[in-house]
């Protein structure tokens, strides 16, 4: 590469001797690229002392649209401060053409180290991430990108803040309360990467860039844009068509991420999820990827019939994805061989606790009884757990019926509200185990650690809800200490402390997002303050003026919500 100190330092004097001081201060130095837009060139700025990118556009012997569309971009890049997004620093003209200067990226685009295999997996998924931040920073401001591809990514060599990638060219870009360049009917963008109702005329919305984004994911994991053909008219007839699954081109790449990305490039954008979405599952599947660098093994053309096999069976059958509460693309429930034995594990533990309330010897032994059930939810995780619970609720109503009512009553919700999450079914459980230690408080960092809003705050409830009942049953203070009958824990005080835990499961990845360890721990730190803190004051109006080991559950919820994100980075 150029050294670019040196030309910047000689800049004055090729500035004196070919005339090319631009808007009174900037020093053209060399051409770094140009389009059918314009010139980007190296420049100095002079007043500042410091290396600059210029854009210029000419408006001599150009359509309007050249210089309209400068202007575009320097508006929308106007409204944005972020990392992930090239600095603009002026905008100007004069008669010969419009200017634009930014922060000097020193690097390269994310096509051109595709096409040299310089990127891992991770760095994709890195890439990836910074992407999402600087989308979702520009649609918060109004601002849709609506042409975003590998070209328009800067990859910096090295980045002060640690940005690995930025977002350029805003030139097209639709801003919210101006419609011009935006007029239903009107296409603009690249093709390949369009969206389909982008492509048709209908508009492009935060969903459209949600689309691109996701090919530009799909094309540098697969090694292939499913969408490009070798012609702009085959390319056009490609566009809303269903893509094939990643995964049947790297089956190798986690189930979860290759359904996220597969979510994000279906036709209709109602589907797709959001951008927050696909960050989550970006960086939950940041470690499961491979850091080696190089281009995909499989040649391009076998990878392109691949393609082609993939989106035949791929219009007869939608892509096997759904969208969870956050808005994270999942694979319809596939559960996975760890998955069930973690399910397993955890209702094994549970029954042989449970055959202890028995009055009655039951027909097996506490060690069979949990082998049995660890045996059934391996082969059948819904049905096994469902009639393992009525198994052993069925036997202690025998000679119990209010005690085997509360285990019905207990387990009853979880199948009906968490159906497509049934490894977690147990997982209330877990809240007892604590409440034994005396750090019963700490189970929402437990709870946070699932996937969706919703089951999140169902299994927070859960937990809350399965201790009270505990208490109850075993006659022994966990927390609160036992209630006096069932209909105390349906009183407005105990569903709020159960609405507290829900929250506080459910609001913990606000907190702890897992970019950094420091930021982290002082995340988990505030969320566990703070649902100790609220929940000392509702167990106050139960009667509970000392909620058993507060303090301690705090502290061991906060080392449990940064432990689990630095396993998931490791």
């Amino acid at each position: 590469m150029p050294n670019v100190r040196t030309e910047v330092e000689t800049a004055q004097h090729a500035a004196a001797a070919s005339g090319t001081l631009v808007l009174d201060r900037y020093s053209l130095i060399r051409e770094l690229g140009s389009g059918g837009f314009g010139a980007v060139w190296l420049a100095r700025d002079e007043r500042l002392e410091r290396p600059v990118a210029v854009k210029r556009v000419p408006i001599r012997n150009a359509s309007p649209a050249a210089a309209e569309r400068a202007e575009r971009e320097a508006l929308a890049a106007a409204r944005l401060s972020h990392p992930a997004v090239v600095q603009l620093y002026e905008a100007g003209r004069d008669e010969g053409a419009v200017y634009l200067v930014s922060e000097l990226v020193r690097g390269a685009t994310l096509g051109e180290l595709l096409d040299d295999g310089a990127l891992s997996d991770r760095d994709v998924l890195l890439i990836g991430m910074a992407l999402c931040d600087a989308l979702s920073h520009a649609h918060t401001r109004g601002v849709v990108h609506r042409d975003v591809k590998p070209g328009n990514v800067l990859v910096p060599e090295a980045s002060a803040d640690g940005v690995v990638a930025k977002l350029t060219d805003f030139g097209i870009a639709r801003m919210a309360g101006d419609d011009a360049l935006t007029a239903t009917g009107d296409v603009v963008g690249t093709l390949a990467y369009m969206a389909p109702e982008q492509a048709e005329g209908r508009g492009a919305t935060t969903a459209s860039d949600l689309y691109s984004l996701a090919l530009v994911l799909y094309e540098a994991l697969a090694g292939v844009n499913p969408v490009r053909r070798p012609t702009p008219a085959a390319t056009a007839r490609q566009v809303g068509e269903p893509l094939p699954q990643l995964r049947r081109l790297r089956r190798d790449l986690p189930r979860g991420l290759c359904a996220a990305i597969d979510a994000a490039v279906l036709p209709d954008p109602g589907l797709r999820g959001s951008i927050d979405g696909l960050r989550l599952a970006l960086a939950e599947h940041l470690h499961d990827v491979g850091d080696d660098p190089g281009t995909i093994d499989a040649p391009a053309d076998v990878a392109m019939k691949s393609v082609a096999t993939a989106t035949l069976i791929a219009r007869r059958r939608r892509p096997v994805a759904e969208v969870d509460e956050d808005g994270v693309a999942v694979a319809r429930p596939r559960i996975g061989i760890p998955a069930r034995l973690v399910h397993a594990a955890l209702t094994a533990g549970l029954v042989p606790l449970l055959l202890t309330l028995a009055e009655s010897k039951p027909p097996v032994t506490p060690a069979e009884g949990a082998a049995l059930a660890a045996a059934v939810t391996v082969l059948l995780p819904r049905i096994g757990w469902i009639l393992a619970a009525a198994a052993v609720g069925g036997w202690i109503a025998h000679d119990d019926s209010s005690t085997g009512a509360i285990i019905g009553v207990a387990a009853a919700p979880l199948p009906l509200l968490l159906f497509w999450r049934p490894t977690w079914w147990s997982a209330p459980g877990l809240a007892i185990g604590l409440g034994w230690l005396g750090v019963a408080g700490a189970f929402p960092a437990i709870a946070g650690q699932a996937r969706g809003i919703w089951t999140r705050a169902v299994l927070g409830a859960a937990g809350f809800w399965w201790l009270s009942l505990a208490e109850i049953v075993l006659h022994k203070r966990l927390l609160l200490g036992p209630a006096s009958s069932l209909r105390d824990l349906v009183s407005m005080e105990w569903l709020a402390l159960g609405a507290v835990w829900a929250a506080a499961a459910a609001l913990l990845p606000l907190f702890v997002r897992g970019r950094n360890v420091g930021t982290d721990l002082l995340g988990a730190l505030v969320w566990a303050t703070a649902t100790a803190v609220a929940s000392e004051q509702l167990a106050k109006a139960v009667g509970a003026s000392d909620p058993r080991g507060l303090v301690g559950a705090a502290a061991t919820a906060a080392v449990l919500s940064v432990l689990a994100q630095a396993l998931r980075r490791t």
